[in-house]
């Protein structure tokens, strides 16, 4: 016999952007029902943000190992226990998940329900021996794989995001399609635990990033050994002896790559399968489920956030949408979706990170604008650690409004904050050039840069007339 649930709100997908909306939705004390048909955590915590810098936390440490002799430090190679890294990373899954637990958000007052969620009608959604009638609905159900119409796929072993980390033996060849953050995160990873590896994308090598950043990243990956082939195309894969074998062409030729494991890292989809979001009024397509700038759907009852939107795949961006809708939904205050801009970061080594326009995008949009840059080559702290490769590039308007800032380098995650802040305030860059930063840090770099938009004047004569007449007379 079904039970009938009449909560104020009812969210289906327990990933970062659900959780944060039920979390928030019921400290507030309002009566929530939580339906998530997989693992608690979604995507972020159990086969995306979580495990994969874990594994990249072990593959530095064993590239640290490798290049100590630049410091006069002697060592023998490293020795990788793989199966003590599964562990590793598998460990850092189980140290965050409680906070994710379905403990945690029956304790907060959630009613959570792991079933699969179907919409009946508008104002219905089916869980399990549940029926649940909401006044309002969150749909959060992220994103999954794309398995590409490759010939022959469907008939070998092949890894997504969501099994290689449980993976546990050492991977000898690691073959990647796609060459994308997720590809190209795993990719260095698994190479620095030791493994060959090979990148296969159709297109170029992180296509959506600043080329000139993005060169740097790919220079270091070619240092490393790893194989890429952009520009390639797949023609079809077949078992071979001892794994795997990938027909590739380009430019006429054909090529087989042989290799022990597949990665398909090709891009993801909206998962939007089974939620019967027909019967409830929803539209969506093969992008996602189209929302308006308040995260309404279609139906006005139901709201959707995070990757099952169709836009950027970020779980900092599903958090975002989460309150647009807290806001929306329990206080009737109406917020839209800004134009606040979205930071990304692609944690390999260097780190590729990046807020607002790029230079292509900038130059596309504005007549004239400004581009500044340092390297990291003449920062003091990097020096110091032998970090040495990369920049910072900041994109601003004549007038010195900040447009956007790419940085590649070590850190570059971290250093993007000061950015996030500024194009968030809408500050100018001579706000930058006042603060006092500690020294040594790879912070400098934003302030160097910064000064650098100020150069071109300390050339014309008559500022160099009224610095000596107040030299002078002043």
């Amino acid at each position: 016999m079904e039970e009938v649930l009449q909560p104020d709100l009812c969210v289906i997908g327990a990933g970062s952007g659900g959780l944060s909306v039920a979390a928030a939705a019921a400290q507030f004390g309002v009566p929530v029902v939580l339906i998530e048909k997989g693992r608690m955590g979604g995507d972020c915590l159990n086969y995306g943000c979580v495990p994969s810098k874990a594994l990249l936390a072990a593959g530095k440490r064993a590239e640290a190992v490798r290049t100590a002799g630049a410091f006069g430090i002697d060592v023998i190679e490293a020795q990788v226990d793989h199966a003590r890294v599964h562990d590793y990373v598998h460990g850092v899954i189980a140290a965050i998940a409680p906070n994710d637990s379905v403990e945690r958000y029956t304790g907060l007052g959630v009613r959570v329900l792991q079933q699969q969620a179907s919409f009946l009608d508008r104002n219905t959604v089916e869980a399990g021996h549940y029926l649940i009638r909401a006044r309002r609905f969150v749909v959060a159900s992220g994103s999954s794989p794309v398995i590409p119409p490759i010939p022959g796929l469907d008939e070998v072993p092949y890894l997504t995001n969501e099994t290689i980390f449980d993976v546990s033996e050492r991977i000898q060849h690691l073959i990647v399609l796609g060459g994308g953050p997720i590809g190209m995160e795993l990719a260095q990873a698994h190479r620095m635990l030791g493994a060959h590896v090979t990148i296969v994308d159709a297109a170029t090598i992180l296509g959506h990033e600043d080329p000139e950043a993005s060169r740097i990243v790919i220079d270091r990956f070619t240092e490393q050994g790893v194989l890429l082939h952009p520009g390639t195309r797949v023609e079809r894969v077949e078992r071979a002896i001892q794994g795997v074998a990938v027909h590739i062409g380009k430019q006429g030729e054909t090529e087989v790559i042989k290799g022990s494991h597949l990665l398909v890292a090709t891009g993801r989809k909206p998962n939007v399968k089974g939620l019967s979001l027909e019967r409830a009024g929803i539209v969506y397509d093969a992008r996602g489920i189209k929302v308006n700038q308040q995260l309404k759907t279609t139906n006005h009852r139901v709201y959707a956030i995070g990757d099952v939107t169709g836009g950027a795949q970020f779980t900092h961006l599903a958090n975002y949408h989460a309150g647009i809708v807290i806001r929306n939904a329990l206080f009737r205050l109406r917020p839209r979706v800004s134009a606040t801009a979205i930071p990304r970061v692609t944690y390999t080594d260097p780190e590729l990170a990046q807020i607002g326009l790029t230079e292509a995008e900038a130059r596309t949009k504005y007549r004239r604008i400004r581009i500044l840059r340092w390297p990291y080559a003449d920062n003091d702290r990097a020096q110091a650690e032998a970090t040495t490769h990369g920049f910072i590039k900041v994109i601003t308007r004549p007038n010195g409004q900040i447009l956007g800032c790419t940085i590649v380098g070590a850190e570059a995650g971290e250093l993007l904050q000061l950015w996030v802040m500024a194009l968030a305030r809408d500050m100018r860059i001579g706000d930058l050039t006042g603060l006092v930063l500690p020294y040594p840090t790879l912070s400098e770099l934003s302030k160097r840069v910064a000064y650098t938009f100020y150069q071109p004047s300390l050339t014309k004569g008559w500022l160099r007339r009224v610095i000596d007449f107040l030299r002078r007379f002043g």
